[in-house]
Formats: structure tokens, C-alpha cells, sequence
């Protein structure tokens, strides 16, 4: 019997760490495809299941969207309506999951829950977020840059401002790999996780990438190519919402914050946004605003991840 081939899963934005230039390109392609109504059929016969946790718009949708693009299925699972909801284990709805599916998706409050569901899954595991990351969101920001950028990432700035969270660990780890110099504005006491800023400095060794850290917006915003913000108050984080919104008062993404970057800077939000907390209404509905392609972007990116790991 043929060999097969070991699964692959995408746990961390650095699980593609060699690929992710070729992921890009070919989510490029893929868009460009769509847009001329050109189809492929590369997921022919596969189906995907989506475990979801927590809400989500623009992650369903795009593996919803992407599977069908491509000639397969995707089944959607609430935790609610799965046995894991009346306990049971991680392992066993991953055992029998991978008897039925090509690829499970998931969508977990606990970054250890994802981790062991891929240990037992014999199918590849995509996090589709979790408290530590979340790599198909900046494989999305990556091809939106880029395509601002003219695929050339190196010698430009952009400036993270908001809290050190998931998205925020897989943008530093992304940024390190692509050779992105990325300067982070976090209050003292919401700084990123050392173990993932840690392996982000080893990354940007490798790629001439340059990571800043501070605690002022101002000093970020300065000269960058582009902003990036996110809500101060995520999901699971509700009951930290009065301290957090105290922290963050004064990163705020406005317009003079955008004033203070190059003329032809734009502005990142991987939304939902808090309109008036994190940015305003001017500059997310502005002439700046690159949100809502980042946002189509999503599905083009899901495309070529479920390709580079269903083939």
C-alpha cells in the first residue's frame, strides 16, 4: 500500500512557517480566479467539520464559503449540539470525528482543548481561534498588506495598537516571517505573551524583521505604512471590561493617531469593532480604512490554507 502522507495541522500561524509566502501567492491566484468566476474543484469529495465555541461572522462564513468554492462540504457543530456539551472527552469527539471528516476546524476558548484535539484527531486541525492565537486571521491580513504593498513586505513599518492578545501573538509571529517590521503599543500591564514574543525575535533574526515594543500609540503610529487595532474587551474577557477600558483610554485609533503615520498609511481591524472605543467611526468608515478587504480577504486566504493542508 501507498504511503500516506503525515497530517498537517495549523495550530499557530508558525506551523506554516516555510509555506507561508507560497500560502500568499496562491491566495492571490485563488482571488483572482473568483473574481473571473473561475472555479476549482481541489476539496472534490471532502467535507469539513467547523466546531465552534464561540460566535463567529467572518470565520464560518469564509470556511462555510471556501469549501463549497472548491467542491466540498462544510458541516457546521456547535459545542452546544455536540455530545462534548454532556462531557464527552476532546479525544473521543476527535476519534469519531476523524472517521467521518477530511479536516476539522475549531474554534475553542482554551488553546490547551485545541492542542489536544489535533494530539488525538488523525485528520488535519485548523484553529479557527483560541486564547493564545489566530493564524487564518493574519494569513488574511498578511495577503491584505501584501496586496497594498506589491508582495514586498520588507522595509515597511506597521503599528500595532491595542492589546496584547491572540491576534496580536500570531501578527508578531506572521510579521517575523514575512520580514515585517512591526512596532507594538500595549499598556504595561496587557503586554504580549514572552514565550510567543520570544519566538517571534527568533523568527526576525532569520527574516531582518524588526520588533518594537512600547507603551505609547503615539511612538508606534509615528512614520508606519500601516495601523492596526482590535477591541480592548474580547471574547471571555467581559467581566475585565471596566479595568480594560481604564487601560486602554488612551489607544484610541482617530484620526490624529492616523495623522501621525506616512500619507499613504492605511488602517487594519479584523472587527467586529467597538466603534468610538478602539477607532472611530471616521477613520473605520475613512478613506484609510483597509477593514472591509481585509475582511473579503478572509475567504481567499481559507481557500489556500485548506489547500496547502487537504492538497
Amino acid at each position: 500500500m501507498p504511503t500516506r502522507a503525515p497530517k498537517r495541522d495549523l495550530l499557530s500561524i508558525a506551523d506554516l512557517e516555510t509555506d507561508l509566502p507560497r500560502v500568499l501567492r496562491n491566495a492571490a491566484r485563488l482571488k483572482a480566479e473568483r473574481r473571473r468566476r473561475r472555479g476549482r474543484s481541489s476539496l472534490r469529495g471532502k467535507t469539513i467539520a467547523l466546531i465552534f465555541e464561540k460566535p463567529s461572522t467572518r470565520t464560518r462564513t469564509s470556511f462555510e464559503v471556501a469549501a463549497t468554492d472548491l467542491g466540498g462540504h462544510a458541516v457546521y457543530l456547535s459545542s452546544r449540539d455536540l455530545q462534548l456539551g454532556r462531557g464527552e472527552t476532546i479525544g473521543d469527539t476527535a476519534r469519531v470525528l476523524s472517521r467521518f471528516v477530511d479536516a476539522i476546524v475549531y474554534r475553542a476558548f482554551r488553546h490547551a482543548d485545541e492542542v489536544e484535539l489535533a494530539r488525538t484527531a488523525t485528520v488535519p486541525v485548523i484553529n479557527a481561534l483560541d486564547d493564545r492565537e489566530h493564524p487564518c486571521e493574519i494569513v488574511g491580513d498578511l495577503l491584505t498588506m501584501s496586496e497594498r504593498w506589491k508582495g514586498k513586505f520588507r522595509g515597511r513599518t506597521l503599528a500595532w495598537v491595542g492589546d496584547g492578545n491572540n491576534v496580536h501573538h500570531s501578527l508578531l509571529l506572521g510579521a517575523a516571517l514575512v520580514g515585517l517590521d512591526l512596532t507594538s503599543a500595549t499598556p504595561a500591564a496587557y503586554r504580549p505573551d514572552p514565550s510567543i514574543v520570544a519566538q517571534a525575535k527568533r523568527f526576525a533574526e532569520r527574516s531582518g524583521a524588526t520588533l518594537r515594543f512600547t507603551e505609547d500609540p503615539r511612538e508606534a503610529a509615528r512614520n508606519a505604512d500601516a495601523i492596526y487595532t482590535d477591541v480592548w474587551v474580547s471574547m471571555g474577557e467581559e467581566a475585565e471590561k471596566e479595568a480594560r477600558e481604564r487601560a486602554f483610554a488612551g489607544f484610541q485609533v482617530n484620526a490624529a493617531l492616523v495623522e501621525l503615520a506616512r500619507p499613504d498609511a492605511f488602517v487594519l481591524h479584523d472587527l467586529p469593532a467597538h466603534r468610538g472605543q478602539e477607532i472611530t467611526d471616521e477613520v473605520l468608515d475613512g478613506p484609510r480604512s483597509a477593514a472591509w478587504d481585509q475582511a473579503e480577504n478572509r475567504l481567499h486566504s481559507t481557500k489556500a490554507i485548506l489547500e496547502e493542508l487537504l492538497g
